[in-house]
């Protein structure tokens, strides 16, 4: 299935080990199934980290546009947690989350392998410029800029006053592989971005592995 959309809901976050069943279960028997019910979401991707030493999720929704994340549909339903969501929120460490708009995308596919790489809104100019050579690497299936939009990102819900770390940013460089290795040229341009544009302005994540994917029957 061909899932399209111009919006995106971005979310990373790590459990401790002996909680990752838990909240496996949750993911992947509620919560996932319980998003992509939304009206406007059009499907989840869940990435976990290669890392042995992190449990490390990152969470990939994309939506029918970026009004989604402000809508009333999905506050309805942050704002009524089940009750095993109240049960894992508080858990969950180094969280993350923005949605937004996809503002550039460089091939529609979807690869087994993907970095989120953190950009501030003065990277965006320079992260543009170098984005079709990032695609062009050997096994690059694609590379999007998603922005996020704030105001309904931050918005204060019941989920939000539960987790005990909240944060968000700017805009994300999503690049996805068929295989890690082929991250390391693409990954290698980007920090040359990187050294240009000054230390710390670009934060690169773990390289993650598709875990699971829940497509919705609303293709736009």
């Amino acid at each position: 299935m061909s899932v399209k959309g111009s919006g995106f809901l971005a979310i990373w976050s790590d459990v401790l080990p002996d909680q990752e069943t838990d909240y496996l279960h949750w993911l992947t028997r509620e919560h996932a199934a319980e998003r992509v019910g939304i009206p406007g979401f059009l499907g989840v991707r869940i990435f976990r980290a290669r890392s042995p030493s992190l449990c490390r999720y990152f969470i990939l929704y994309r939506l029918l546009d970026a009004a989604v994340v402000g809508s009333a549909p999905y506050l309805e339903r942050l704002n009524a947690p089940t009750p095993w969501s109240q049960r894992i929120m508080p858990i969950l460490q180094n969280f993350v989350r923005g949605g937004g708009t996809i503002t550039m995308e460089q091939s529609t596919g979807n690869g087994a392998m993907i970095v989120p790489v953190i950009c501030g809104a003065a990277d965006l100019e320079s992260v543009r410029t170098v984005l079709p050579a990032v695609r062009a690497c050997d096994r690059i299936v694609s590379a999007r800029l998603l922005e996020v939009e704030q105001g309904d990102t931050l918005i204060a819900t019941k989920e939000k006053s539960i987790r005990r770390d909240d944060r968000s940013f700017e805009a994300l460089l999503v690049v996805e592989a068929l295989d890690d290795a082929s991250l390391d040229a693409a990954l290698g341009i980007l920090n040359g971005v990187a050294s240009g544009l000054g230390a710390d302005t670009l934060r690169f994540d773990q390289i993650f592995a598709l875990d699971y994917v829940d497509l919705t029957t609303e293709a736009a």
